[in-house]
């Protein structure tokens, strides 16, 4: 494998790192990297690639929240944290919804939405839906993770839904959105976003794992090794800028952000290329 692939690949994990957790796309800003320095791979491992790249991305959240993702202590009379066994019940029922979608329609939306166009589209309404809903969400009732109900989990799991069908939403972007409309804080929809990543981006790293299949060359592995670990340092930075930014600002810079990106993305494609 040459130099050039090997920076290329660093590259990519550098991109999946910072726009996995940034409310701003990671599908989109891949397309478009992928456009201009694409790896030397098949289609299907490149398909592959751009989500187990992802489990990089989930490493950095373990790492960075483990004492809060972690239920089991040996303090208590039952050795289990209940606000922490809590928490973990009310992501699997946010999972739900986008979980049995995955599953069943996964190749389905690759071929349906998987494309500049849509991406774009989705880059620029959710953009747009972004700035509205800082200029008139409504007033912050829920402040702590263990004060989401089931209820607001599922209906947040609902938005993620809304993620997973339409390439380009950002599944941080929705869940967040989700979450400012149901009266939960910035702080609080982006930690309760990272949480929820932990099993989604597991699940759906496995699935096209299993669907691709285990014989890897040992270029491929050495791509897929270099891409996560690229994604977990630069997640790391990532996910600490966010929880220090959103702390005095708002998220409608990143609606800006995605509606430039958007309009790049439709121009390129569909009157240069």
């Amino acid at each position: 494998m040459s130099l050039i692939e090997l920076i290329k690949v660093i590259f990519l994990g550098i991109v999946e790192g910072v726009t996995e957790w940034l409310p701003i796309s990671s599908t989109g800003h891949l397309i478009l990297v992928n456009e201009f320095i694409s790896l030397n791979v098949s289609k299907e491992f490149w398909e592959m690639f751009e989500v187990v790249i992802q489990l990089g991305a989930i490493l950095a959240v373990v790492v960075l929240y483990f004492k809060k993702l972690w239920p089991f202590t040996t303090k208590e009379k039952y050795f289990i944290k209940k606000d922490t066994l809590m928490m973990w019940l009310k992501i699997v029922v946010a999972c739900i919804p986008a979980a049995i979608i995955g599953v069943l329609f996964d190749d389905k939306i690759d071929e349906l939405f998987y494309h500049p166009t849509p991406v774009a589209l989705a880059l620029i309404i959710v953009g747009i839906i972004f700035i509205i809903v800082e200029n008139h969400k409504p007033k912050t009732k829920i402040n702590d993770i263990k004060d989401i109900t089931f209820k607001t989990a599922f209906i947040i799991g609902l938005a993620q839904l809304v993620a997973a069908l339409f390439p380009g939403v950002s599944r941080s972007g929705a869940t967040i959105i989700g979450g400012l409309l149901l009266g939960v804080s910035r702080e609080t929809s982006a930690e309760f976003t990272f949480f929820l990543a932990v099993p989604v981006m597991f699940g759906a790293s496995l699935l096209k794992l299993v669907k691709f299949g285990f014989n890897f060359t040992s270029s491929e592995l050495i791509i897929l090794a270099l891409g996560m670990i690229s994604a977990f340092v630069v997640s790391i930075i990532a996910i600490k800028f966010l929880v220090g930014y959103i702390k005095k600002n708002d998220f409608k810079p990143f609606g800006w952000y995605r509606i430039v990106l958007g309009l790049i993305v439709l121009i390129y494609f569909l009157l240069i290329k």
